[in-house]
């Protein structure tokens, strides 16, 4: 994966791996500690909070050093061949620290589990235990069996799974900002992509544990929340009729998102990711409607060439996609518009990718997670179509989206430059204590001077006056 340098780490499909680690009363504990670390998509590091709370509640504290732990889980991706190459590596590491701790349980879980169940348990005996991302609830009872001398598998798909009953703890959380899960699965099977054979078919999340959560959070301090799916604007809940009576109408993405805004004017709220087809005037209106809602969309176009789209399966054509854009671009005429793109893809011809930098000129991204085509073994495009663009080819052209790109990400920062933006202090800037960090409503990260008239959690005014590559400079204004 290429990224050009962004405000937010949160659309990264092939993040590097993260240690979770929960602050708790050592009370509560048993003292058995767990090692959580996460790779890939926000989904991955929502799960991580579950599988962390179903494990507290069963008396494990977290650990930051997997040396020490007693349990060792490692959140995996198969969205693209280096992610799954770098967990392996991560494993026989902690396989080198499970021989000085004979009694260290060592899980997989998430896609990869799903995926390469067989492989791991019994072709390459890296792990102990194996747990698919619906599956999370039976992990007291895997490790029980594994404690028993027996190794543990349980990647069972539901179609009814939501973890809605489960309140996720908060890992390596700052207290400001908080992802809510809304729905899981995908129903798009997009020729390229292995989500829906590894989380299953969609299933959205009764709409009053969501607003519930959002209230518990606000309520505890935090002032944005992200709401969370592999594709958000596919939300839809029906609720089961009573006593033979006319069931309620159902709750769709639009009025969800109405309905979470409206837990308080000082929550902030953001989504991720939409699906082009699914992104409709509705959803559009409601974002423009209300102030705490964000004015920032991520809205993969993976290719500009409405062939290569089809190939993909994507659903739609170059003219709907930049009809979408059009849309946002007029009732939200600031939003703020990410997007992810695939290049080399099967048979992609250079007019074809061509097509795509046109694309990026016609919509000017704020910024983009930018790939090479990878195969992944099961998906629709391994078995229809040959991956006969050579790696070179690939790669060039990966090279000219990234540059389209950088280029793309500067002017857009340039268009906030001497103006008003309001930011939610989300801590210290990394390069110095003595500056704050927070978003903009359009998702790009803003630095200015620390004030001890404010703190972490709090908004503030920030005049901007310049800007890098990746972040606006500026400075409190009353």
């Amino acid at each position: 994966m290429v990224e050009i340098p962004t405000s937010t780490k949160q659309h990264d499909e092939s993040r590097q791996g993260e240690a979770l680690l929960l602050e708790q009363d050592p009370k509560k504990s048993d003292g058995r500690k767990l090692y959580i670390e996460s790779y890939g998509c926000q989904m991955n590091f929502s799960d991580s909070e579950i599988v962390a709370s179903i494990l507290v509640d069963k008396g494990f504290e977290t650990t930051r050093d997997y040396r020490e732990a007693d349990v060792v889980f490692i959140n995996t991706c198969s969205i693209r061949e280096n992610a799954e190459q770098r967990v392996r590596n991560r494993l026989k590491e902690f396989e080198s620290a499970k021989a000085k701790n004979p009694g260290m349980v060592v899980g997989v879980l998430g896609c990869m589990a799903e995926r390469l169940k067989s492989k791991f348990l019994e072709e390459e005996k890296l792990v102990d235990v194996v747990v698919g991302p619906d599956a999370y609830r039976d992990l007291p009872n895997l490790i029980e069996q594994v404690d028993e001398g027996a190794r543990a598998v349980n990647v069972l798909l539901s179609r009814e799974e939501t973890y809605a009953d489960i309140s996720p703890v908060r890992l390596n959380s700052n207290g400001v900002t908080a992802f809510i899960s809304i729905m899981r699965g995908c129903d798009n099977m997009c020729s390229f992509c292995v989500v829906p054979f590894t989380r299953g078919r969609e299933r959205s999340r009764d709409p009053q544990s969501i607003v519930k959560e959002a209230q518990d959070l606000f309520m505890a301090g935090y002032r944005e929340v992200t709401l969370l799916g592999q594709n958000v604007d596919s939300y839809k809940y029906a609720a089961p009729a009573t006593d033979g009576g006319e069931p309620e109408p159902a709750i769709n993405f639009a009025r969800l998102l109405e309905m979470v805004a409206q837990v308080n004017p000082l929550l902030r709220v953001r989504f991720s990711t939409s699906h082009p087809k699914d992104i409709t005037d509705e959803v559009l209106h409601t974002i423009a409607r209300y102030e705490n809602i964000c004015k920032y969309i991520h809205l993969p176009v993976q290719s500009g060439n409405s062939r290569v789209l089809e190939l993909m399966n994507r659903t739609y054509d170059r003219e709907w996609y930049m009809e979408r854009v059009d849309a946002i671009r007029r009732i939200i005429p600031e939003c703020g518009i990410s997007t992810d793109v695939i290049t080399g893809f099967c048979s992609e011809t250079e007019e074809e990718h061509r097509d795509t930098l046109a694309m990026m000129d016609y919509v000017k991204y704020d910024y983009a997670y930018m790939f090479a085509y990878s195969e992944r073994p099961g998906t629709l495009a391994a078995k229809r179509y040959a991956d006969d663009i050579p790696e070179e080819v690939k790669k060039r052209r990966l090279t000219e989206v990234v540059d389209k790109q950088r280029e793309h990400s500067l002017g857009r920062l340039q268009t906030y430059v001497g103006k008003v933006h309001k930011v939610l202090i989300e801590g210290l800037s990394k390069r110095s204590d003595q500056d704050y960090c927070g978003r903009n409503d359009q998702n790009s990260m803003v630095v200015f001077p620390a004030d001890t008239r404010y703190k972490v959690g709090d908004y503030v005014n920030v005049y901007t006056d310049r800007c890098t590559s990746a972040t606006l400079i500026g400075r409190i204004v009353d």
